[in-house]
């Protein structure tokens, strides 16, 4: 996952990236840049599922802040590695 090509948007007065990783588990990395560590220049990550957060992966019960570029794609891709579910 290259994250120089995160989208970048106006989110509440100032620019965020945004994007969102889906993967043919049905699950979907939500990285965003004005979260958690956003002082810092660092990333916060969401597991998705069907459009909608998921909190029941073995990756976390909320979402991940603080994260390095590396973290995120290592996170990126146990998500890829989820089974699906139904």
């Amino acid at each position: 996952m290259d994250l120089s090509r995160l989208k970048a948007v106006i989110r509440e007065g100032h620019r965020a990236c945004v994007s969102k990783v889906d993967f043919p588990n049905g699950y979907t990395a939500s990285v965003i840049s004005d979260g958690y560590g956003e002082e810092d220049g660092l990333y916060e990550i969401a597991v998705m599922h069907n459009g909608s957060l998921d909190y029941s992966t073995p990756i976390t019960d909320d979402v991940l802040g603080n994260l390095t570029e590396d973290e995120v794609i290592k996170h990126c891709n146990e998500i890829a590695a989820l089974p699906s579910k139904d």
